[in-house]
């Protein structure tokens, strides 16, 4: 578009909020206090926080405008049609259900339509997806393509689903398989995108085998537009067309609208099938809320409405995705090992290959996660062994890999904000053979990562 590099954000800055800053001694005591789990560390004790893109970004004006106009009826309120109208036009679902995040959708979908002993099939479940179909004592299994498990293989679509292990387990197992799933973009692989052609053979697959096919779309936008950039034939047509194909190779979805929606709460679930969706509906009044508010006021709506209008402009996508690019090529740039090639919305460290003398039972991504939160108050989050390694069966094996995520929120952070974080990772990557591992002292069963307390080894 012309010849400068420098990153412009297609937005102004109207508003701030100061923040206070503080001392490594002071972060020290802070972990200890937090039981050395990041998550129980109080927000204002991090300088850059990059634990979660969800329902941390920024709002626009017209969202904030938008909150004002909400109509807060209990019953057939205009925020919800206006909510609804936007959804459809997206998507082309029959069914759309609002529910107050992105698990409650999980929830209800999983409690609705799964049995003890079936499988359902993904890219790779993220932790709350499998959580949702671990509880009702099902089995979320991962089939994302052998690229997608190498950090360091470059491959434009490591989030693909591998059709042939697809293709195998509905030909052997496809009456425990009540539906399959694809993420995107992948996130427990790195934010990796699926490709279209990918997404028209789950599509061709699950025809022919007559399976309902749901995404877990909660970065659809970042997904549409590695498909514009990456795949032949898609260059010209806009991030909006390609996610609307991309929706209608589907039969639902399961959404938060914290990511791609731009808001800081809230989510939907959205479907074709008249018979699902009257149960999820009474399942939703009895849990969430009303099926015209699920759980979110008015002004929510309003909001997550705005957003999915705002979130496939171009003009912010390619901000939004070169500015995650940005902080992957200074840090690899400084041999600090990440998912290549770097995804949508977050940097993912490599922390077994960065820490290889911490065994991964001993969670290297928790060593790499404390020392960049005491060195520098940088919070991000640990995906690996302490997330995904425990099994049902109350058992512990090391996860594929163990990395750290650095999720960026959308439209808060600055470019010196992200000098910043590339100057932290790159100083703890120069004291790596210091870090030691940890261990768990308490952890509940489920999601443990959330509340889990460690002790230093």
């Amino acid at each position: 578009m012309h010849p400068f590099h420098t990153i412009i954000e297609p937005f102004r800055i109207k508003s701030v909020e100061t923040w206070k800053f503080t001392t490594r001694d002071e972060r020290v005591a802070a972990l200890a206090r937090a039981r050395h789990n990041v998550f129980q560390l109080a927000a204002e004790d991090v300088l850059i926080d990059l634990l979660t893109d969800s329902g941390t970004g920024a709002m626009s004006s017209a969202q904030w405008g938008a909150l004002i106009n909400s109509d807060e009826s209990y019953a057939g309120s205009r925020s919800f049609y206006r909510f609804e109208a936007v959804v459809r036009d997206l998507t082309g679902f029959t069914h759309i259900i609002p529910t107050h995040q992105g698990r409650a959708a999980e929830r209800i979908l999983f409690h609705t339509i799964l049995h003890p002993g079936q499988i359902v099939p993904n890219n790779n479940h993220f932790d709350t997806t499998r959580a949702n179909i671990e509880v009702e004592d099902a089995e979320a299994r991962d089939l994302v393509i052998a690229e997608g498990r190498q950090p360091s293989v470059i491959h434009p679509f490591k989030g693909n689903i591998d059709l042939a292990a697809l293709e195998a387990l509905l030909d052997r197992d496809g009456d425990r398989v009540p539906l399959v799933m694809v993420t995107v973009t992948n996130n427990s692989g790195g934010g990796q995108p699926v490709s279209l052609a990918n997404l028209r053979g789950v599509r061709a697959l699950c025809d022919r085998y007559k399976k309902p096919f749901f995404l877990d779309a909660c970065r659809f936008a970042e997904n549409a537009w590695f498909i514009k950039q990456r795949e032949e034939g898609q260059a010209d047509r806009t991030p909006k067309a390609i996610a609307r194909e991309v929706f209608g190779l589907a039969d639902g979805c399961t959404m938060s609208a914290k990511k791609d929606g731009l808001a800081n709460i809230g989510g939907f679930l959205a479907m074709n099938s008249d018979e699902w969706a009257e149960q999820c509906r009474n399942l939703l009044i009895l849990t969430e809320g009303f099926p015209t508010y699920g759980g979110l006021a008015g002004y929510d709506l309003e909001a997550i409405a705005r957003g999915l209008e705002e979130v496939v402009e171009e003009p912010y996508l390619r901000y939004r995705i070169r500015s995650t690019a940005y902080l992957a090529e200074k840090i690899a740039a400084a041999d600090v090992p990440i998912i290549q090639p770097p995804g949508g919305h977050a940097v993912y460290i490599d922390a077994r290959s960065m820490l290889p003398h911490i065994p991964p039972l001993q969670y290297p991504g928790i060593a790499l996660l404390n020392a960049l939160y005491v060195e520098a108050g940088v919070r991000g989050v640990e995906i690996g062994t302490v997330m995904f390694g425990r099994q049902p069966d109350g058992s512990e094996r090391p996860a594929e890999m163990d990395l750290v995520r650095l999720a960026i929120p959308r439209r808060v952070y600055t470019q010196s904000h992200i000098d910043y974080v590339a100057e932290a990772v790159i100083y703890v990557a120069k004291m790596r053979e210091q870090l030691r591992g940890y261990r768990i002292t308490s952890a509940p069963k489920v999601l443990r990562h959330f509340t889990a307390a460690f002790d230093p080894l």
